[in-house]
């Protein structure tokens, strides 16, 4: 059990090994997640690219460099668990895979990464995108800033599901393009299955998602059906655990839902059309459920945008944003459990917080937000060195004006950032 923080009685001045360079971070006040309370006044001790000590009060550190962030609240890093971080909605989006080379999509997305580290989200889960392995590598190697990304690579679909990237083609465009397989990420069976997973691995994937109901963005008509079998399902899970990976499920609709937790699923994303049977499953299996309410907000405003999106879109649009709410007011009420993910590149990136408040107005205290996009968040990445800040924790700091368990909205005011020990965000002079 990781050790409570600062709740012992230290002295003035800290004796540290004379090799040391540490920095001393002095925040007006500190958001313990474990506890869910603040803590008050607190010195954060980094060495490297880890908390060495978290004290109470205002510590002198011998040799240490000082940050003062009096007046400021400081959290661990965020973490959305569900971002695409290769891409970002426009009114051009369905066209410009036909005009744009992957080169213009991975100039953008240096851009998109660094929005989000800047706005505090130090770790995010790419949930399907083929260029996140390699912005991941990229920023790994400090070839450009951006927040620890766990990347699935390409989703896991089925034939003419949402995730089939030949869906709205003609059949010209469809001869030209070929028929998708599990290489692709499109399956057919337990089969296809376990070599779309296995293909994953081989590209470099960090964990497996699978669309295992019909999407809002997709050309297709359904939001909601189910489109895997159990059988498909768990054959995608148990391989996936060869490898050490877990599985996340996109799904709106309640028997997609159903049949995901039921095949071994460790999260559903979304989950707009969840009954209250499938909410009790989830609770007795332990299914996480990342809501993505920004995406819902998103995709409702847009959808009454002329022109924005396809006119086979926008029904879907209304729908999925007047249900995601209300799923989300009577999941939390019933106690499913929540982690944080925003659907960012649907919604825009660096606009990640504003899921907090979307959070809170659906009956979710602040305290319990902030918890759900560091301790929860974690523990849904089988993290034990995320989403706290305590000795031996990656050294992850985010810093906002104010309380924000008093003001939810002031973690859309990030003046702070830390990841790993470096500053990526300076307070502002």
């Amino acid at each position: 059990m990781t050790p409570r923080l600062g709740l012992l009685a230290l002295p003035l001045v800290l004796a540290l090994p004379a090799h040391a360079a540490p920095t001393a971070l002095r925040c007006g006040d500190l958001f313990d997640a474990a506890s869910g309370r603040l803590l008050g006044p607190s010195t954060v001790v980094v060495e490297g690219e880890r908390v060495q000590a978290v004290h109470r009060g205002t510590v002198e550190v011998p040799g240490a460099s000082v940050i003062d962030l009096a007046g400021h609240t400081c959290s661990p890093g965020w973490i959305d668990l569900h971002v695409h971080v290769g891409q970002q909605s426009n009114p051009q989006s369905y066209s410009e895979g036909f005009r744009l080379d992957e080169v213009d999509f991975a100039l953008r997305a240096t851009q998109y990464v660094r929005r989000t580290v800047e706005a505090g989200f130090t770790t995010v889960r790419d949930m399907g995108g083929t260029l996140a392995p390699n912005l991941r590598d990229a920023i790994n190697a400090g070839t450009i800033p951006g927040p620890r990304i766990i990347a699935a690579g390409k989703s896991i679909a089925t034939t003419g599901g949402h995730g089939d990237p030949t869906n709205g083609l003609n059949r010209r465009f469809s001869a030209l393009v070929g028929t998708p397989g599990p290489t692709e990420g499109v399956i057919n069976g337990v089969d296809d299955a376990r070599q779309a997973v296995r293909q994953r691995y081989k590209e470099g994937s960090d964990t497996i998602k699978i669309t295992a109901t019909g999407g809002v963005l997709s050309y297709a008509r359904s939001p909601d059906g189910p489109q895997f079998t159990i059988e498909e399902i768990r054959a995608v899970v148990e391989t996936a655990r060869d490898y050490g990976f877990t599985v996340a499920a996109h799904a709106h609709g309640d028997e997609g839902i159903r049949r995901a937790i039921e095949g071994g699923v460790l999260s559903i994303e979304h989950g707009t059309f969840m009954s209250e049977r499938t909410m009790r499953l989830m609770k007795e299996r332990g299914v996480w459920w990342v809501p993505t309410l920004s995406a819902g907000r998103f995709v409702g405003e847009k959808a009454e945008v002329p022109g924005y999106f396809p006119e086979i879109i926008r029904p879907k649009a209304r729908a999925v944003a007047r249900q995601m709410a209300e799923t989300f007011r009577r999941g939390h009420a019933f106690g499913v459990p929540i982690a944080f993910g925003t659907d960012a590149g649907v919604s825009p990136h660096g606009d990640n917080a504003r899921e907090f408040e979307f959070m809170v107005e659906g009956g979710m205290s602040p305290a319990a937000a902030l918890q759900a996009a560091t301790l929860n968040a974690a523990k849904v990445l089988g993290s034990t060195e995320l989403g706290q800040l305590a000795p031996g924790f990656r050294a992850d700091v985010v810093a906002v004006p104010g309380n924000p368990l008093a003001d939810i909205g002031l973690t859309r005011r990030v003046a702070f950032v830390m990841k790993d020990g470096a500053v990526v965000r300076p307070l502002a002079p």
